[in-house]
């Protein structure tokens, strides 16, 4: 028997999933949390086998982090991220902060359940098309932006010219003309448009 822990923002999808994956004689749900704080704690006192867990939790630490948590329990369980988010920089992430497996929402019902088990076994489970992109991902990680470069692209993509941005952040123009040299130069871009397309697209915001 392999004991689950669940972790979704939205009620009806634990739910869901629990009708789905409690099979009753192989895997069975033993808690369900709402965020990574509550997961956290559960993990601590149920001792789950396995955490299939959801990228974005509402307010609190998202999956990733709360997937960074959990491994570092004692003992830990195996963590299954179970998202509809498929961009590169969060299924790296994830894996990278420890998970087992990255699966998106609209697999079949008994490929979770596969993937359950074999995270419980120590497996890493992906499916083959996102497996693909993590080997990519990792012969060319994504650019480390600062924090504060992550804001000032933020702000950019939202439309913001450099004066909303200077003031938002308060700092001088002259600054933020700085980060978006600094950020041209880490993404290999010549425009903000490029900056903001290469962005969204790998995930960096």
């Amino acid at each position: 028997m392999t004991t689950v822990l669940l972790v979704d923002d939205h009620p009806v999808v634990r739910s869901g999933l629990r009708a789905v994956i409690d099979t009753g004689d192989t895997v069975q749900v033993i808690g369900e949390a709402a965020t990574g704080e509550e997961a956290i704690t559960l993990a601590e006192h149920l001792h789950p086998d396995v955490v299939l867990c959801d990228l974005r939790l509402g307010d609190g630490i998202d999956g990733i982090q709360t997937t960074l948590a959990l491994r570092a329990l004692d003992p830990a369980p195996a963590v299954l991220i179970l998202t509809t988010f498929d961009r590169d920089a969060e299924i790296l992430g994830a894996i990278e902060a420890g998970a087992a497996g990255y699966l998106l929402k609209d697999v079949a019902p008994e490929v979770i359940v596969d993937g359950i088990r074999r995270a419980a076994a120590g497996d890493v489970f992906l499916a083959p098309d996102l497996a693909s992109r993590v080997l990519r991902g990792m012969r060319n990680p994504l650019p480390k932006l600062t924090e504060r470069e992550l804001e000032v692209l933020r702000l950019l993509a939202k439309g913001a010219a450099n004066k909303e941005i200077a003031r938002t952040l308060f700092v001088t123009e002259a600054t933020v003309k700085s980060h978006l040299a600094h950020i041209f130069t880490k993404l290999d871009v010549d425009s903000r448009s490029r900056a903001i397309h290469l962005a969204q697209e790998t995930g960096l915001i």
